[in-house]
This record gives structure tokens, sequence and C-alpha cells, in this order.
């Protein structure tokens, strides 16, 4: 069985600069996990590898749709296994970087065989969201299945509609089917390293990203996105360093106030991401300042490979 190199972490941890060492190293190429860097035109609020990065090592499956276009975990774990076997073809090494959870296990994993979809229950779903607003279902799942809730971001309509719908087919929560449902027989052999830091040294990096964010540019190219034409409703617009611009931008608060919310946000976002990876029991855990990281991964998956 192929092997295949990951490595994940929080957001803000350092996964960039470690895997292009790494990928440079193994002579390999660096597949992209993340559910936003697949958007074009956002490229400063989703951190995305600058050019010089991406022509030292070379990156795939950033840039794939369009910020109005969906793109689900499915279509990302098809794109990914495609471009992992283009990538061994060459005799190269694949190198799974990124911190969406959901995509990643959707890559090594797949997708539990769950109950068929029932459209009279998902419209019912629909009309309570529409009457009640967007957030009376997302509190209704965390009542039914807390730990699908953790999981599905509160703007998620698609998986909450579904994770409900499961339930009420089923009378079964959605993450039980999860755990005992039956997956895709493996393809390649995912060997994961997770970035860890201190929890006050990692907010206070998201804290300095997020200023340098804004002296690259980041309220430009939000304000680019307004002009092109796209809603801040979308859901790849409604996440944190783009939703706060937009309300900024929309008048609602100022300047100051929407870049302390893109880090408390942030914060949030990467506390959600190190609870998902928790529960990962296949993951290495490395200290992401330690000092020999880079050859420690490299002599690691060398041995397994």
């Amino acid at each position: 069985m192929d092997k295949v190199l990951v490595i994940t972490g929080p957001t803000g941890v350092g996964k960039t600069k470690v895997s292009i060492e790494v990928a440079d190293i193994l002579k390999g190429e660096i597949i992209s996990c993340d559910s936003r860097q697949i958007y074009r035109g956002m490229d400063i609020g989703t951190a995305k590898p600058r050019k010089d990065q991406r022509k030292k090592v070379l990156h795939h499956l950033l840039d794939l749709a369009f910020p109005d276009q969906k793109f689900s975990a499915a279509d990302y774990a098809k794109e990914a296994k495609k471009k992992i076997k283009d990538v061994i073809k060459k005799g190269k090494i694949p190198v799974v970087v990124g911190g969406s959870g959901l995509y990643l296990r959707a890559l090594c994993k797949g997708f539990f065989k769950g109950p068929k979809g029932d459209e009279r229950i998902r419209r019912k779903l629909k009309k309570e969201m529409e009457s009640f607003g967007k957030n009376y279902l997302y509190l209704k799942l965390k009542q039914i299945d807390p730990e699908a809730a953790l999981r599905i971001h509160p703007n998620d309509e698609h998986r909450i509609i579904r994770a409900l719908e499961v339930y009420e087919l089923t009378g079964k929560k959605i993450s039980q089917f999860q755990k005992e449902g039956e997956y895709e027989p493996e393809e390649f052999k995912f060997i994961k390293f997770g970035l860890t830091l201190k929890r006050d040294k990692l907010y206070q990096r998201i804290d300095q990203r997020v200023d340098q964010m804004i002296k690259d540019g980041l309220l430009e190219e939000v304000k680019q996105l307004k002009k092109m034409g796209y809603s801040p409703e979308l859901l790849p617009l409604r996440t944190f360093g783009y939703k706060e611009l937009f309300s900024y931008l929309g008048g609602k608060i100022d300047l100051e106030e929407a870049i302390e919310l893109i880090k408390l946000n942030t914060h949030h976002y990467a506390k959600r991401q190190i609870t998902w990876f928790k529960k990962e029991k296949d993951i290495i855990w490395l200290d992401a300042e330690k000092n020999n990281l880079v050859s420690e991964i490299v002599q690691i998956f060398s041995k397994n490979a």
C-alpha cells in the first residue's frame, strides 16, 4: 500500500513552513487539505502559501472553486485521491497538509453508509429554519447530538439538516452512525503528524498572523470580493477573517472591533480543531517549536515507509 505523509493541527501552528521543508527534503509535492483555500480570491484571509513557497514545492488543490460554488468534503476526497495517485505515479511523496478535520477524515476514511435522504423531512427542517432563524436548527442539533454539533459549523446548514434528518429517520445520532458505520476500504497508508503548541503561544501566533494579514491587505481582499458581487451570506465568506470585515464594510462595527473579533473567532476555531483532532487516535503529536521537528518527521515517515 502506498504511503502518504499528513501534517495537520490547528490554524496558526506553523503547518505551512514545516510541510514545505519536509516536502523539499523528501522530494514530495503538497496536497492542500484546507476547506477555505480551495476558493479563488480568498488568499490572504486563508493564509494560502505564497508564490515563492509554491515555487519551492509544488502545491495542489488550491483555487479549485469560486466562493459561490458548492464544494463538499466528498468532492475534496475525490480530487485529493486523484492527485495523490498522480504524485505517486511521478515517483514522488504526497504530503497532505491542512487543518480541516472533516476533509482529512473524508480522504483517509471516507463516509459512513447512512440512510437515504428524505425530501419531506428536509423540507420540514428548512421551513423551521425560515420560521425561527438559522440558529434554531443548530441549537436543536446541540440538544439531540452535542458531539455532532461540536464538529459542524453553526453556519453549515446542509450538514445540520442532514444530521437532524438522520436522527428523525432512524432515532439514532449521526455521530453514532459515524462511529459504527461501514466505510470504504483504505487505498493508502496515511502516516499522520499533528503539530501542537501551548494554548497561550498558539493564540499569540494567531494574533500576530491576523495583524500581518491586515498589513498584507486583507481588507482590500474583502473589498474586492464585495466588488465582484459575492454575498457575505455565502458559506465560505461567513468564516473568520471575512465575516468580520464584511460587517465593518456594512457599517455594523468599526475596524478595530472587526480585527479583535477576527482574533477571537480564530481562537475559537483553533480550539474546535484541537478538540476534533484529539479524538483521532492515529496522529503522532509533535511540539511545533521542537528544534529537530522537520528531521524527526522525515525520520519517522522514512522508517514507516
